[in-house]
């Protein structure tokens, strides 16, 4: 493998196409700053509660519960003063409200900015209600992504190896590190950082071949978020994949504390310092928004 570790900025020639794709990474940043303060963007979730029994949901009305085996969702039974309207109607009794894993999912609306959507476990056996609120407080006190300049030096070609078929990742979360989530792992991704070979793992990322990478580095903690930060490649038909780390990214447990983050398996905790990508959240003071 030939050695990608990058250089300092002011060691890198700077290559035809550096201007656009500093250009294009602040239009992607742009982006990234109207998905954080959406209505459903990460700064808008105060609250995700697993509902394994009849029980209220801290923040908004009605009582929740189970639904039974093979049911996707959970059930709601509020009365008509509660103002739950789900699937566009009323609730006035006791409704289903189908998880994220139904064909068609349900839309749930408590009020003008605050709504939920139901969402599943992994093995699809428990659901929880995530509350959504437009007007939130972290909404209020966010000011930006703060983030790296765009360095060309961080977009680095790597081998990519794919994995017999059926291969598996093991991957833990930030809340619950005892519990393993396997995850099918396409292939591993072969790259010298800092001097160091590394065989990198990611997961799919929803639809199409792009992957997640769930990582961290010698700024984690740092410089940057403490839990790590993501990045979503996609390997090219000729083996290689492109690692541009300026497009590395905050987890959402990085914007609320609501989110249970994946945390980088050990294969991914590298040595070298990334000094590309988004680096903390800061509030409009300029202080980190959470620690």
């Amino acid at each position: 493998m030939a050695d990608t570790t990058p250089r300092t900025p002011d060691a890198v020639p700077l290559e035809p196409d550096s201007a656009s794709a500093a250009a294009e990474l602040e239009r992607f940043r742009a982006l990234r700053h109207a998905h954080v303060v959406g209505t459903r963007g990460p700064l808008a979730l105060v609250n995700t509660q697993w509902v394994d029994s009849p029980q209220p949901i801290w923040g908004v009305p009605g009582t929740w519960e189970p639904t039974p085996a093979g049911v996707s969702g959970l059930r709601v039974t509020a009365a008509a003063s509660d103002g739950i309207v789900v699937d566009g109607d009323l609730v006035d009794g006791s409704v289903l409200v189908s998880g994220d894993d139904a064909i068609t999912p349900s839309s749930v609306r408590f009020s003008d900015t605050v709504t939920g959507t139901v969402v599943a476990n992994d093995d699809r056996t428990s659901w929880a209600l995530r509350v959504w609120d437009a007007a939130s407080p972290d909404i209020g006190r966010f000011g930006e992504i703060d983030a790296f300049p765009h360095d060309p030096a961080w977009v680095v070609t790597a081998e990519f190896v794919r994995s017999e078929e059926g291969a598996q990742v093991d991957i833990r979360h930030q809340a619950d590190l005892e519990l393993s989530r396997p995850k099918p792992l396409p292939g591993v991704i072969r790259v010298t950082l800092g001097g160091v070979d590394h065989e990198l793992v990611a997961f799919p990322a929803g639809q199409g071949d792009r992957l997640q990478l769930v990582f961290s580095d010698g700024t984690t903690g740092d410089s940057t978020y403490s839990v790590g930060r993501f990045l979503f490649p996609t390997p090219s038909d000729d083996g290689t994949i492109v690692l541009d780390f300026n497009r590395a990214v905050l987890p959402p447990c990085a914007f609320s504390y609501a989110f249970n983050c994946p945390v980088p398996p050990p294969q991914n905790r590298l040595t070298v310092a990334v000094e590309a990508g988004e680096k903390t959240v800061l509030d409009t003071a300029g202080a980190p928004l959470h620690e």
